[in-house]
């Protein structure tokens, strides 16, 4: 999935699909009802891509909160973004059990929901592509773990220097 395309605005609701860019600022796409506009540099533009969320240990990308969402999910929509401040915090806390919840505020989670939502109506979640470079990362890993195995066997097994018992019975 890449959500570098995929744009928040400051100041206007959902989510934008970069369309082009300009020397004013990029012609965007809204997800909710695919209108086109432009959006200025002055605006605060952010691509998801460059979104994370803060944990206790360090920030998440927010792709893998969405992968985690998903996986919760079973690729269904996560809850109303409407439901109660507790109720979003507990599924923040099933899906990211070590987020800050000091910094990572009701309003934020509640956003992300949306975000999540949006994207999943639109079938914009493929984690494929992430799931296949994972498998091609534990395979090129065990590769060099057995290879690094076989040269410390070699570093172990006695070498035999010239001229032993072996060269003199000839």
């Amino acid at each position: 999935m890449d959500l570098k395309d995929i744009l928040a605005i400051a100041g206007k609701p959902g989510l934008y699909k970069m369309k082009a860019q300009t020397k004013a600022g990029v012609v965007v796409e809204s997800l909710i009802d695919g209108k086109k506009f432009t959006a200025f540099e002055h605006e605060r533009i952010s691509s998801l891509e460059e979104i994370s969320i803060y944990t206790e240990t360090e920030d998440m990308p927010l792709k893998d909160v969405f992968k985690a969402i998903y996986e919760k999910q079973n690729g269904e929509k996560a809850i109303d973004p409407k439901s109660s401040g507790q109720e979003l915090k507990d599924f923040m806390l099933e899906v990211v059990p070590d987020y800050d919840e000091e910094r990572v505020y009701t309003s934020d989670i509640k956003k992300l929901v949306r975000w999540y939502n949006i994207l999943q109506e639109k079938d914009m979640l493929d984690f494929s592509e992430e799931e296949e470079e994972e498998k091609k990362e534990e395979e090129q890993s065990k590769v060099e773990e057995s290879e690094k195995q076989e040269a410390q066997e070699k570093e172990k097994e006695p070498v035999k220097p010239e001229g032993s018992e072996d060269d003199q019975e000839k």
